[in-house]
C-alpha cells in the first residue's frame, strides 16, 4: 500500500507537538484518528518510526531518517501551494521568524501591522531568543542574527548594519562622574553579557592600542536586560543603536566617550538552511524588512 500526504502531515505534527494529543489538537482531528494514522504509516513502511512509553514519544534511527524526508515532501507541496497563490496575489501560509528580544521589539513589531495589511494571508509566528537556534529542530523558516556567522550550512542575508556606541543614563552620571578616557573606565559600573566574549569587545583602544575587552560588574545574557539597567542607571552599557534611538532623542541616555568612539557597525543578517528553497513567503518578508530598515538601525 502507498502512503499519502495526510499520514505524513501526521507523523510530522505529532513529532514537531511532542504527543499524539497536542498534534491531534492541532490537526483537529480526535487522538484515535491520529493514533490510527501513525500505525497506517508505520505498517505501509514496516518499521517502527516512533518509539511509545508511557512519559513521551521518541523518534527512532529510521523515523529520523524518514522525518527529513516528510518533511522535504510536505515543504515542496506548500511551496506548490504558495505558486499558485500567487498567480492569485494571494501569498498564504506560516511564517516563522526567531529573532533576539531587543530586535524583535524594536524593528519586527513596529512593522507587523504594515505587514499583515500588505500579506493578510501569511500567518506570522514570532519567537524570540537571544541564543542561537538550530532552526531544523525548531521549525524555524528565517532567524534574524546580529554579528558574525559561524554555520556553513546557513544561507544569509544581509539586512544592514548597526552602529555601536557606549551609553548611560543622565541619573548615572550626575552621580558617579563622565569618563574623559578609557582609563577611567575602571571606576565605573559596566554593564556586558555573560555569554559570548565578543559581546563584550566594545569600540575602544585600550592601553596597549588593542581592542578594549571589559568583564562586566553587571553581566545579563539578553541586550534587552541590559538596556533597562542603563535606563535604571545601574551603569555604563554598549550597545546597538536600533535599541536606544528613541532614548537618544529624549535624552533618557547619553552616549558616553564619544570622541573616542571607534566606528564599528554590527552586521545584521536573515538566515535560513541551504537545503531549504526560498518559499515565496520568507522572499515577501525579507523584501520587506530591507526596504523599511533605513532610519532605523
Amino acid at each position: 500500500m502507498k502512503t499519502n500526504l495526510e499520514e505524513y502531515l501526521v507523523f510530522r505534527t505529532v513529532v514537531e507537538a511532542g504527543s499524539i494529543t497536542a498534534a491531534a489538537d492541532q490537526l483537529r482531528q480526535t487522538t484515535s484518528g491520529v493514533s490510527r494514522a501513525l500505525r497506517r504509516l508505520e505498517d505501509k513502511l514496516d518499521t517502527t518510526l516512533l518509539r511509545r512509553t508511557t512519559r513521551k514519544l521518541e523518534l527512532t534511527d529510521e523515523g529520523r531518517e524518514f522525518l527529513v524526508r516528510a518533511r522535504s515532501i510536505l515543504d515542496a507541496v506548500e511551496s506548490a501551494e504558495e505558486q499558485m497563490a500567487l498567480r492569485r496575489q494571494q501569498p498564504t501560509g506560516r511564517l516563522r521568524v526567531n529573532a533576539a528580544p531587543s530586535f524583535m521589539q524594536h524593528i519586527v513589531v513596529p512593522l507587523v501591522g504594515e505587514f499583515r495589511r500588505h500579506y493578510p494571508g501569511i500567518s506570522l509566528e514570532l519567537d524570540t531568543h537571544d541564543r542561537y537556534i538550530d532552526l531544523l529542530e525548531q521549525r524555524t523558516d528565517i532567524a534574524i542574527r546580529i554579528g558574525e556567522l559561524r554555520d556553513s550550512t546557513l544561507h544569509a542575508r544581509l539586512l544592514g548594519h548597526t552602529p555601536l556606541r557606549l551609553l548611560a543614563s543622565p541619573d548615572y552620571l550626575a552621580a558617579h562622574g563622565e569618563p574623559q578616557d578609557v582609563g577611567d573606565l575602571a571606576r565605573h559600573t559596566l554593564c556586558g553579557f555573560n555569554q559570548l566574549d565578543e559581546l563584550n569587545r566594545w569600540p575602544l583602544f585600550d592601553a596597549q592600542g588593542q581592542p578594549l575587552q571589559v568583564t562586566p560588574d553587571i553581566a545579563a545574557s539578553s541586550g534587552a536586560t541590559l538596556h533597562a539597567l542603563a535606563l535604571e542607571g545601574h551603569g555604563i552599557v554598549c550597545l546597538a543603536d536600533f535599541m536606544t534611538r528613541r532614548d537618544r532623542e529624549q535624552g533618557r541616555l547619553v552616549p558616553v566617550l564619544q570622541d573616542q568612539t571607534q566606528r564599528v557597525h554590527q552586521v545584521i543578517q536573515a538566515v535560513y538552511y541551504r537545503n531549504t528553497a526560498l518559499s515565496l513567503r520568507i522572499t515577501l518578508f525579507l523584501d520587506f524588512l530591507t526596504q523599511r530598515l533605513a532610519g532605523r538601525l
